[in-house]
Parts: C-alpha cells; sequence; structure tokens
C-alpha cells in the first residue's frame, strides 16, 4: 500500500513538461525613457538636496534625532531611482 502525499500549488493535478521547461517570457516597460529620465533626474535632485541639509544638521550641531527626518528624502529618492532602473 502507498501513499502519494504530493502537493501542486501551481495547478490542480501533476506538473506537466511544459511548466517544468523554461518559458520565455518576455517584460515590457511600464513607464516611457522620457519617464525614466525624469525619474531619475527627480532621485539624483533628491539625494543631494538630503546630502546638503544632512551636512547642515551635522556642522551646526544639531542632535541627531533631527536626522531622523531624513530618511523620508533617502527614501523617495531610492525608490525613484529603482523605478527607473527597474523601468516599472
Amino acid at each position: 500500500m502507498t501513499i502519494n502525499n504530493s502537493v501542486f500549488f501551481a495547478g490542480f493535478g501533476l506538473p506537466s513538461q511544459q511548466d517544468s521547461e523554461e518559458r520565455g517570457e518576455v517584460c515590457i516597460a511600464n513607464i516611457s525613457p522620457k519617464e525614466r529620465k525624469k525619474r531619475a533626474r527627480f532621485a539624483i535632485r533628491q539625494l543631494l538636496i538630503a546630502l546638503f541639509v544632512l551636512g547642515t544638521l551635522i556642522v551646526l550641531g544639531v542632535n541627531p534625532l533631527w536626522r531622523l527626518l531624513l530618511f523620508f528624502m533617502f527614501s523617495s529618492a531610492t525608490t525613484s531611482y529603482i523605478q527607473a532602473l527597474d523601468k516599472t
């Protein structure tokens, strides 16, 4: 007596030969080249502004907790740059 305890989440039956082979999927860009350049420029501009503010806070000797607010500026620059690179 043999019990087969196989679970396949991608389908309802056994995987077919086509599923196990590599399929040639194509990724189509979601944004235009003009929009990618725009997002990259925004990311660079936002990064430079955040670095300037960080430098100013360090030079003026402001309480380091105020630097936490720069997280939002750095994260928006990073997100825009990744979107420009991934074409999303």
